[in-house]
């Protein structure tokens, strides 16, 4: 994984290339690398004309035709062309930022500058610093917006796409995973940056580590949880989300394992095709709603809670009919 100065260095060598290609072709001034891009896109699109032909015969087809593609056929039928095993990674890159765009906004925060300036951060008694947030996990289930709320909730939303991914034949389940990872991190590594003033690429490479432990710990805890029961899964929710707070309201931990269960039944029932557009409308409905699901009694206990006791008193009650 590259750091962020290796990534923007990259980027300016990209760009500075893609800008003197498109020069070159405004000006049709035919160049040795335009020939070779040329050559390039016709072996990865493959057009069915005589130049793929030419190209099979030098040898070039043989490692599509024995490679069998897992994309979806629609995918690879755009426009006529087939789409070669070459334009995989790049489609899974744009679906997995999308996905993960989804995912990271769930318990997004922002720290104000001027407060940053200042050096009037507020922080927690652990010393971590506390910005502002209005998401549901923030406002309905009493989650400070801090770093470590954001990458807990984060991932918890990543593992249930990976467990999703697990059905996928094993060399595209680790492609995805493999991006949804590479972007979790280097959004972390960015926002310790840019939010948190963190300037230390070594600092920051530390917390990374730390942050990867976390994240194989998260993974290890939600599939015991998933296994063993709802007891499990809330044990889970509880010691990673909440860092196993004594004060934590029992019924935010039934409303997220009850939202757990909800999000892995949509998602298995989603086919393959739609992982491509389709992932990141799992969470649209958010976990608050399960909030009115807890709170509704069991039919087996009315009358036994105090609520179900309030309400039953609170009744009118029929006078007795008198005989005559």
């Amino acid at each position: 994984m590259a750091c962020r100065s290796c990534r923007r260095h990259l980027a300016t060598q990209l760009s500075s290339r893609q800008s003197l290609s498109a020069s070159s072709q405004a000006h049709q001034q035919p160049s040795a690398a335009f020939a070779w891009q040329s050559t390039r896109q016709a072996i990865a699109v493959a057009p069915l004309r005589q130049q793929q032909q030419q190209q099979q015969r030098r040898g070039f087809g043989s490692t599509s035709q024995c490679q069998k593609s897992w994309i979806p056929e629609p995918l690879r039928k755009l426009g006529g062309l087939l789409v070669s095993s070459t334009s995989q990674p790049y489609q899974v890159h744009a679906a997995t930022e999308t996905i993960y765009k989804t995912c990271a906004r769930e318990a997004n925060y922002t720290i104000s500058e001027t407060d940053k300036r200042n050096g009037t951060v507020p922080k927690t008694e652990e010393g971590e610093e506390i910005g502002v947030g209005n998401t549901t996990w923030h406002k309905d289930f009493d989650l400070p917006p801090t770093f470590s709320t954001w990458s807990q909730v984060t991932m918890l939303h990543l593992y249930l796409v990976y467990a999703r991914l697990r059905n996928l034949p094993p060399d595209a389940a680790r492609s995805w995973q493999k991006q949804l990872t590479d972007h979790f991190f280097f959004d972390a590594e960015e926002r310790m940056d840019v939010t948190h003033g963190i300037s230390a690429r070594g600092l920051r490479h530390r917390y990374l580590k730390d942050l990867f432990v976390q994240w194989r710990g998260v993974i290890l805890s939600y599939d015991e949880g998933v296994a063993r029961g709802d007891a499990a899964l809330a044990a889970a929710v509880w010691r990673n989300v909440y860092k196993a707070r004594p004060d934590v309201d029992v019924r935010h931990l039934a409303a997220v394992t009850a939202w757990v269960r909800l999000s892995l039944k949509s998602l298995d029932q989603m086919p393959d095709d739609a992982l491509f557009f389709s992932a990141a409308g799992v969470f649209r409905t958010p976990a608050s709603h399960q909030l009115a699901l807890v709170d509704a009694p069991a039919r087996e206990l009315e009358g036994l809670l105090p609520q179900s006791q309030a309400a039953a008193a609170a009744a009118p009650k029929s006078s007795p009919r008198v005989a005559g």
